[in-house]
């Protein structure tokens, strides 16, 4: 089944930490991952971070190929959905945004303005950076209009930087693919609203 990740109250102090431990497809060249997605029943609260000394950050308006740079990546779907909406972050706050069934049938979302939709912040670290942003409640209905922050949300988190010095991908929940593919729903952990 995979992963299982509680999805703590904003307001929760303890909130579980996910860790991205899962290194595929390239050697382990140091890097690692982590964060936390909190909710406060309106908006879903995304933290995630990266111990990473050589930073690739080049693109910064969409749409663009964040992938490409250092990169943190937030893939779900509401258990029983088909379509799963995926947010990939780099250092300099460009989001990517998509949403459909697989990576060949996706729709990028372009937001008019996405830094104040989702109150995006990135900052460089002693140790690599992080980022922050919210999906709000009212976004999510849009694709999933019975949206609830209840029951389970099938979903994983990825770090990865295609063109950075050290090219590399990490996961919190383990993927099936023999090349690198992070567009794998069937490989999505859970995570259940607490």
């Amino acid at each position: 089944m995979g992963n299982r990740y509680v999805i703590a109250r904003a307001d929760q102090e303890n909130a579980q930490e996910l860790e991205l431990n899962q290194i595929l497809w390239e050697p382990d060249c140091g890097i690692r991952a982590g964060g936390r997605i909190r909710h406060d029943g309106e908006n879903l609260y995304v933290t995630l971070w990266a111990e990473e000394e050589q930073i690739r950050a080049e693109y910064t308006t969409p749409p663009s190929p964040v992938h490409e740079d250092s990169c943190l990546e937030f893939f779900f779907m509401p258990e029983g959905k088909e379509d799963y909406l995926n947010f990939e972050i780099n250092p300099n706050g460009c989001l990517h945004v998509g949403f459909g069934p697989d990576r060949y049938s996706r729709k990028q979302i372009l937001p008019e303005d996405p830094k104040k939709l989702f109150r995006i912040r990135t900052e460089r670290t002693g140790e690599g950076w992080q980022a922050e942003y919210l999906i709000p409640g009212t976004f999510l209905r849009e694709y999933y209009p019975d949206f609830r922050f209840s029951g389970i949300l099938k979903a994983n988190v990825y770090k990865c930087g295609d063109k950075t010095v050290h090219p590399h991908y990490l996961a919190w929940n383990p993927v099936a693919s023999a090349v690198p593919d992070y567009h794998r729903p069937e490989c999505f952990g859970e995570m259940v609203f607490g």
